[in-house]
């Protein structure tokens, strides 16, 4: 009887129209993230898991070839970086530099030294090891409600943390790049170098010539809230493309335009309209279409077959930020409790690490081999589900504390 009408439901929808397809989806983003605030789940997860059930290996509402839906979430994924550039607070970094650029080299080095070594003890290859250790490198600051709530965003221990992303993100989509880059072109020494130097040179570009322009430019239409916007996109976009034709993942230029017009777009209200837009539609389906690569069942089993895999993984992030965490709070004179806060507010993985999973999964060798395998993809999909739990949770138990104790 269930599967009956699953069966009517599904062929019911595969016959909709491409905008009734729309529909159905907006109204998906309606209901879920006030599903997931009344459940305290994080709505990443719950849009994650509700496109698992949607998906081909569940419902099979939207089937297997949708390349309107793959281009909004592709759309999504450059958005969601170019959110995590844009929304970096520079003037917290900047008030303290120092200890944020020092904490942001070792909650990066620590992490990515570890996964690197998970992923060579569990037999895999240099690069994806590298890959893998990679994305435990950054992190989503998904506690910074809670701080903000509490009136400690100025604290400097958040600020150090706020202004350690910088550092963290940065490096560890450099290094993701890097590989990459190698996987698929080959190793050499002097390839090495070109690729160096092409990376530094993109670096360089995005960041001051980028800046330059975009402060330029933007300032000439600061007026015009919707020529503003569009060309806030177009640097998006253009980033992307540079970085697509040297070899690098569109997600790295994205991240870097956001960064490199961070200072002149802010705090404009078209920044907030492309934000409200972005996060309310295009960084949602992002979600729901990473959930159509799931199939629950061979999830779960994959899960259970390689639980050591999957646990050394997450336990590679939690003690690497939790090591960073103390190193930093005993040179920094932090107390335990705000040794604490700073480890939870580095445990969340969600945008750079989901969205460069997504991209080594998709990435294929010469030799037709994925960058990261199916067992990895699963493992990162476990982290982002504990770590965006954890982190928030442990933040609200300790940050209290400092209230408290100020």
């Amino acid at each position: 009887m269930i599967s009956d009408i699953a069966d009517f439901v599904r062929h019911y929808v595969l016959n909709l129209s491409a905008l009734g397809r729309f529909g159905l989806t907006l109204v998906m983003l309606v209901f879920i993230p006030r599903l997931c605030r009344r459940a305290h789940v994080p709505t990443a997860v719950g849009l994650l898991l509700s496109g698992v059930i949607v998906g081909p290996h569940v419902l099979g509402f939207f089937g297997t070839d949708r390349p309107i839906a793959d281009f909004l979430a592709e759309l999504g994924k450059l958005l969601l970086m170019f959110f995590a550039g844009l929304e970096i607070d520079l003037a917290l970094f900047r008030r303290a530099r120092k200890r944020s650029v020092t904490f942001g080299l070792i909650t990066t080095t620590l992490p990515l030294l570890l996964g690197t070594a998970v992923g060579l003890a569990f037999g895999y290859a240099a690069i994806p090891a590298i890959v893998i250790g990679s994305l435990l490198a950054s992190h989503t600051l998904l506690g910074l409600t809670v701080i903000d709530r509490l009136g400690m965003h100025r604290l400097e221990p958040v600020t150090v943390t706020v202004g350690a992303t910088v550092i963290s993100d940065t490096l560890s989509l450099v290094v993701f790049a890097v590989c990459v880059s190698i996987d698929t072109t080959g190793f050499s020494p002097a390839g090495l170098t070109l690729l160096l130097s092409e990376i530094v040179g993109f670096v360089v570009l995005v960041l001051f010539g980028l800046s330059r322009l975009g402060a330029y430019v933007l300032s000439r239409v600061e007026q015009e809230e919707d020529a503003f916007f569009v060309i806030m996109l177009c640097f998006m976009v253009v980033a992307g493309v540079l970085a697509d034709a040297i070899q690098l993942p569109g997600i790295v230029g994205a991240f870097l335009a956001g960064l490199a017009i961070n200072a002149s777009a802010r705090d404009k209200p078209a920044s907030a309209k492309l934000q409200f837009l972005g996060k309310s539609l295009f960084i949602p389906i992002f979600f729901i279409a990473t959930g159509f690569l799931i199939d629950p069942v061979a999830f779960v089993l994959d899960i259970v077959d390689n639980f050591p895999l999957v646990a050394s993984i997450v336990g590679a992030l939690l003690i690497g930020k939790g090591i960073a965490a103390w190193i930093a709070g005993r040179a920094f004179g932090y107390s335990r409790d705000e040794q604490w806060v700073v480890w939870s507010l580095t445990l969340p993985q969600v945008a750079a690490t989901l969205a460069a999973a997504l991209v080594a999964h998709d990435t294929f060798d010469t030799a037709g081999q994925r960058l990261l395998d199916d067992q990895i993809l699963n493992a990162v999909l476990v982290l982002m589900l504990t770590t965006s739990i954890l982190g928030p949770v442990l933040t609200e138990r300790f940050a209290p504390r400092l209230v408290s104790a100020r």
